[in-house]
């Protein structure tokens, strides 16, 4: 069994950046993928990024280049960084841990939003 906590959403202008991060206890991360999805209000949730334990990264077409997954096996956290945020991007963001796809284990989502 793995809980897994999200912190570091918040307000955010169009062009900035976020760190999310995703705490986990109750097990090693490190031997699931791990993932990050984000729903946004009226739209199915989608994954954004994935990292698998051997650190292979998958991203979504419409965040690859600005955002970045990555995972600290040390610190059993996982992190997203955001950077050059559009406004479409505002969504609840969580992230998720399984074997061998993300989807097993949920956080319970952080907010961000991406507003002038």
């Amino acid at each position: 069994q793995v809980q897994l906590v999200e912190s570091g959403g918040g307000l955010v202008q169009p062009g900035g950046s976020l760190r999310l991060s995703c705490a986990a206890s109750g097990s090693m991360l490190s031997i699931y993928t791990m993932g990050w999805y984000r729903q946004a209000p009226g739209k199915q949730r989608e994954l954004v990024a994935r990292i698998t334990s051997g650190g292979i990264t998958v991203y979504a077409d419409s965040v690859k280049g600005r955002f970045t997954i990555s995972r600290d096996n040390a610190k059993n956290t996982g992190y997203l960084q955001m950077n050059s945020l559009k406004v479409g991007d505002t969504a609840v963001y969580y992230c998720a841990a399984g074997d061998p796809f993300p989807n097993k284990y949920w956080g319970q989502g952080t907010q961000v939003t991406v507003s002038s």
